[in-house]
């Protein structure tokens, strides 16, 4: 992230990769977890979903312009959220739930499509990471970055706070009446959020979950490529 050039963690050329790398999951990857919020509702009987302008893929309609900025800055962020009535769904709150996952879902398929093509590149074009192969290196670092993001990013949303995807899945284990009260903080509960991510309080439980998930998907991303 920026923060990583700034204190030195990263070199000028890694952290400009890094970027690009970012960029193409706020163009690509954040409409496509919106989409997935969006599609899953609509398919759970929120037909209003499709006159919100939110079921499609352009980014113009779903990225926030402070969500970017802080994917840029720490490695976590978030677009506009999808506007869902759950009142047209059966069972609301399981369908909240239900709609809510679908987003880091979506992450961590974007995750999976990154690994498949690193591990296919290092199959059947080993020559491309030889050692003095620079754009090979140029490559292997973009998609590292963009695994390691998109898993950041599943983990992320996942958590129990609102107004993350987590806590939708939170939601439905909890009387109506704590809902409420969340919903009627939600406004302050981001603030601190935003807050904790500025100062990096989140850093040491995101990364902790992050690497766990990164291992899980390097190892099923690599498995196919095992059998050739």
């Amino acid at each position: 992230m920026l923060f990583s050039l700034i204190r030195g963690q990263l070199d000028f050329t890694s952290a400009i990769i890094e970027v690009v790398a970012i960029l193409v999951i706020i163009f690509l990857v954040l409409p496509f977890h919106e989409w997935a919020h969006a599609f899953t509702a609509s398919k759970l009987g929120d037909t209003s979903i499709k006159y919100r302008g939110r079921l499609t893929l352009n980014p113009l309609a779903h990225i926030d312009p402070i969500g970017a900025l802080a994917l840029l800055l720490f490695g976590f962020g978030w677009a506009k959220p999808v506007p869902i009535d759950p009142r047209n769904f059966k069972k609301p709150k399981l369908g909240m739930a239900i709609v809510a996952l679908m987003g880091p879902v979506a992450n961590i398929v974007a995750a999976i499509v990154g690994g498949l093509i690193l591990n296919a590149l290092a199959k059947f074009a080993p020559n491309l990471f030889a050692a003095s192969n620079t754009v090979g290196a140029y490559i292997l670092l973009f998609f590292s970055f963009y695994v390691q993001v998109n898993v950041r990013l599943a983990v992320f949303n996942l958590l129990p706070i609102p107004p993350l995807d987590g806590s939708k899945i939170l939601f439905v284990f909890l009387p109506d009446k704590w809902v409420s009260k969340f919903y009627q903080y939600q406004q302050i509960i981001s603030l601190v959020l935003i807050a904790l991510l500025w100062v990096g309080v989140l850093n040491i439980p995101l990364n902790f979950l992050s690497g766990y998930l990164l291992k899980f998907i390097n190892w099923i991303t690599a498995l196919p490529f095992s059998f050739f």
